[in-house]
């Protein structure tokens, strides 16, 4: 009997010593400095140098297996995501991690969200914030769902308020350096407007009040929910996440109750004959080598525009992807691209957020594959803005 109650004395004293522990790092990270309650403008200086964690979470489809969070991980070829893969990103330089999720994976038919990929997404968040690194959470392509706000707006809006709802709940008492997105690319509706189609007036108006609501409710939703989200940096998708497009008028950012919190994000992948096309295809001939003074000063003109419309007025910027394929291109034509763009938009800046689907950071062995390029970004690590 006195051999049982020692036992348990001694459980109950590392048990408590345990939670002592758990409180002093939970503390200790809470006033680290990326927990801070800075400005918008604040985070996205300390954010440094961004990449993507992509082809992961995003994975989707219906002839994946749904049985588990990991066969959607590792679909398209990724691994399952651990600590040491964060480690190398931080090692390498990078100060901030963008994960794409396709929530509607593990969902339920009442857009009830599974609470096994929640727990995964927070602890793949956690391997970020192990390393004292910002990190952003978005919904990302999901499917094509967002087509059908074209044609069923209620329908629509009920599944995408139904997500951030409870999105805003799980994480309502994370640390700051969390940022939500309020969704990625498909914020826009070529059936009802596209800039080709020669048409404006209502049916562009209508297009845009589409994001323009959708966002709007992303931030009512997050500042309601309480907690840290009462005064956390939300990201907000730009029409499209282009340029010109978010640089229109008709692309208005959300209100806040909080002053200073709000961010904007733009992708960017111009020329796409060189960023994206492997071969020539009927809209484009495909382009081995990139690098002309013309092309140089596009990227500058281009990101210009966003300081002016955006930067300037208070409201940072974040270029949420950015990147090319390897296939079929001139590998120093790859390393000028993706340094002139970084660093273009670091020096105006914002934040440069590299897309990686595995093309340039290998996950097995937590380095970049090419060690010039390794190097560019490596410059990134120390520096301060």
């Amino acid at each position: 009997m006195k051999r049982l109650n020692f036992t348990k004395a001694v459980s109950l004293l590392l048990l408590i010593t345990f939670l002592v522990n758990s409180l002093f790092v939970s503390n200790v990270f809470a006033a680290s400095s990326v927990s801070d309650d800075k400005t918008a403008a604040e985070t996205v200086r300390a954010m440094g140098i961004g990449w993507n964690l992509g082809n992961t979470l995003e994975a989707c489809g219906d002839w994946i297996d749904g049985s588990s969070v990991e066969n959607y991980e590792t679909a398209w070829g990724n691994p399952v995501t651990t600590q040491e893969m964060i480690d190398g990103v931080k090692a390498a330089g990078f100060k901030s991690i963008r994960i794409p999720v396709a929530w509607s994976n593990l969902m339920s038919a009442d857009y009830t969200i599974n609470r096994d990929l929640l727990n995964r997404v927070k602890e793949v968040v956690d391997y970020c914030s192990n390393n004292d690194m910002y990190v952003i959470v978005n919904i990302h392509w999901d499917g094509g769902w967002f087509e059908k706000f074209a044609t069923d707006y209620d329908g629509s809006m009920k599944k995408y308020t139904s997500i951030w709802t409870q999105l805003s709940d799980y994480f309502k008492d994370y640390p700051k350096n969390l940022i939500f997105e309020s969704l990625n690319e498909e914020g826009c509706w070529d059936t009802i407007w596209n800039r080709y189609s020669g048409t404006s007036g209502d049916n562009k108006t209508r297009a845009y009040n589409i994001l323009n609501n959708m966002n709007q409710e992303f931030v009512n939703i997050v500042r309601a929910s309480g907690g840290n989200n009462a005064s956390r940096c939300l990201l907000i998708a730009g029409y499209a996440t282009d340029i010109d497009l978010t640089c229109d008028d008709s692309f208005k950012m959300p209100k806040d109750t909080v002053n200073d919190k709000l961010i904007v994000s733009v992708h960017y992948y111009t020329p796409s004959t060189f960023t994206i096309l492997e071969k020539d295809e009927s809209w484009g001939k495909c382009a081995r080598t990139w690098g002309t003074d013309e092309e140089i000063n596009q990227v500058k003109t281009d990101f210009n525009k966003m300081k002016k419309k955006f930067a300037d007025k208070g409201i940072p910027v974040i270029i949420g992807e950015y990147g090319t394929t390897t296939v079929n291109k001139e590998p120093k034509s790859v390393r000028l691209y993706l340094s002139t763009v970084c660093k273009t938009a670091y020096d105006m800046g914002f934040c440069p957020m590299l897309w990686d689907n595995g093309t340039h950071y290998s996950r097995s062995e937590k380095k970049f594959k090419d060690p010039e390029l390794a190097a560019m970004y490596l410059e990134y690590k120390d520096s301060a803005r």
